[in-house]
């Protein structure tokens, strides 16, 4: 086991919350969707520098979608062809027809579409819930993944903080509809300052024009069906995991992990303890730990160049595109 650490900075550039993207969608990210039996995908990708580059996939977290990766994915363009997927039930994508929110149906979500794009081994991206669901997908499938990259990725923890428990409540049935009643008058704007407040470091950092983005996003997919449901299943799924002994526990798959692995921790993270970072960095055989004292819970939305470099020096030690 090898683990390097570095100290990052914003000089040197949701465990389970929902985030909404303070990134506007740049005029060149392109969104399809990949349809496989009982499941539809929404991908977003953007060109990229060349050709031959290695593939990369971004998965993201509770509540969030493929846009959270815009601002990182082009900091990355010259380095690999990345994709960003909106899981099951979120961003565009709608529900699967199984009903199947769990960490192993996202996983499993993740799997089907490298099957069939055909683009493994990929450079795996993972944030938070995304974490969990890239650390069970490494775990399983080795052949599918280079490189793994877990921000404040939701493996379990015995003392969770408390910003992060009313999260956890979502998973006991009829909490979502009765949070939704409650919370009916809200608007927008104050569900968007809120879930801010609990996902970034500093929120003062989002500028005006990034936050109106952030605003219309939630208003979206308010009007959505499924959105509560999907929040809820997926929060059941997570604390299911967390509960989930012997081989299938996430800290064992993690052990069981051979992929370089790089994780970033943020020290102003509300929702994944900042604690956590150095029993992740033992628990993942060939890691190395990227630590942002400022950084929040979405710290590649909040420092993706600090992220982008420790990326690009982990293919650099390893001889990566």
């Amino acid at each position: 086991m090898s683990s390097t650490e570095l100290s990052g900075t914003p000089a040197a550039a949701a465990a389970v919350a929902p985030t909404v993207s303070a990134v506007g969608v740049a005029e060149d990210e392109v969104l399809g969707s990949v349809g496989l039996p009982g499941l539809t995908l929404a991908v977003r990708s953007r060109p990229t520098a060349g050709q031959g580059l290695d593939p990369a996939l971004y998965v993201h977290g509770l509540g969030g979608s493929s846009r959270n990766w815009s601002a990182l994915m082009p900091l990355l363009g010259d380095r690999v062809d990345g994709e960003a997927v909106d899981l099951p039930g979120f961003g565009e994508s709608p529900p699967p027809d199984d009903g199947d929110y769990s960490v192993t149906g996202h996983a499993r979500a993740v799997i089907r579409l490298l099957d069939a794009e055909r683009r493994g081994p990929v450079h795996l991206f993972g944030n938070s819930l995304g974490g969990a669901v890239a650390t069970r997908v490494a775990a399983v499938r080795p052949d599918l993944v280079r490189t793994l990259t877990l921000i404040s990725p939701a493996l379990p923890e015995i003392r969770v903080q408390r910003p992060a428990v009313p999260t956890g409540l979502l998973a006991l049935p009829g909490v979502a509809s009765l949070f939704a009643r409650l919370t009916r008058e809200w608007t927008a704007e104050q569900r968007t300052r809120g879930v801010m407040a609990l996902c970034y470091g500093d929120p003062a950092r989002v500028s005006e024009e990034a936050f109106r983005h952030a605003v219309a996003e939630m208003e979206r997919r308010l009007e959505l069906p499924y959105f509560w449901d999907a929040m809820a299943r997926s929060a059941r799924g997570i604390v299911d995991a967390y509960t989930l002994g012997g081989q299938h526990g996430l800290w064992r798959q993690a052990e069981r992990v051979l992929a370089p692995t790089l994780l970033v921790y943020g020290g102003r993270d509300q929702l994944v303890s900042y604690r956590m970072a150095r029993r992740a960095s033992a628990a993942f055989r060939d890691s190395r730990l990227l630590t942002l004292p400022d950084a929040g819970h979405v710290a590649m939305m909040e420092y993706p160049e600090a992220i982008a470099q420790a990326f690009r020096e982990l293919l650099d030690e390893r001889g990566g595109s």
